[in-house]
């Protein structure tokens, strides 16, 4: 049985075509589509339907994808995957700024559309073990795995679900390497190992929410060429039991 089964999925995109290909190749795997040609009833959708996945277009007349996008964000949390021109690079890291989940580039396959969406449902719904216990990193840093709340200078600072596993994989390797390889792996799934700029923005969104000067971070350091490491420290004994 597929594990796509019964998932409810949004398709919006205005190309009548693609949207007829998305709706065949999901109900093959035995998927709920409904679809949207525009952003102002996509989110009408979105409300009404409570999908599993969405699949946004950029480029679609009065209401782009982006401002699709940024409204989606103020009322759910619901996994958002963009269609983007395969040589659009900025609008892959503009998306993923605006809180998408991933991307995928026009043409594509149905094996592609198939294996990304079972990817970010896989990363949306899966939480990695939570330790029972606090780390203090140092005086301004301090990290409650239990809780899942990261507290620099006291304050809590949100992060977004990706960038907690992210933070959670070098956190428990603190003092040592982790290839790019190994965090992709781990934290966007086998299917990503190659995908080095995912890590690079999301490393990027880290030290600009946890550092004291993102420039020039004490905490996530660059083995330039290899991977990240965070900085080694003392794990206090007995904190959040």
């Amino acid at each position: 049985m597929s594990e796509l089964r019964d998932k409810l999925i949004l398709v919006v995109d205005d190309e009548i075509h693609l949207v007829k290909f998305m709706r065949m190749n999901l109900e093959l795997e035995g998927c709920r589509v409904v679809s949207a040609s525009n952003g102002q009833e996509a989110l009408e959708r979105a409300r009404e339907d409570m999908p599993d996945v969405v699949l946004l277009d950029i480029m679609m007349p009065e209401m782009d994808g982006f401002e699709t996008l940024r409204r989606l964000r103020e009322f759910s949390p619901v996994p958002v995957l963009i269609l983007t021109a395969k040589d659009e690079e900025e609008d892959r890291i503009r998306g993923l700024e605006l809180g998408a989940d991933d991307y995928i580039g026009k043409p594509f396959s149905h094996r592609e559309l198939v294996s990304r969406i079972r990817a970010v449902l896989r990363r949306h719904y899966a939480s990695p073990p939570i330790p029972q216990t606090t780390v203090v990193v140092d005086d301004r840093l301090r990290i409650d795995f239990a809780r899942r709340e990261v507290l620099v200078n006291g304050e809590r600072v949100n992060l977004r679900p990706t960038e907690y596993r992210l933070l959670y994989h070098l956190v428990q390797n603190a003092g040592y390497v982790q290839t790019h390889q190994m965090l992709l792996t781990r934290v966007w799934g086998p299917e990503y190992r190659d995908e080095n700029h995912y890590l690079r923005l999301y490393i990027t969104y880290l030290r600009q929410k946890i550092e004291e000067d993102p420039s020039n971070p004490k905490y996530i350091l660059t083995e330039r060429g290899i991977g990240y490491r965070f900085v080694d420290f003392e794990q206090h004994p007995g904190k959040g039991k």
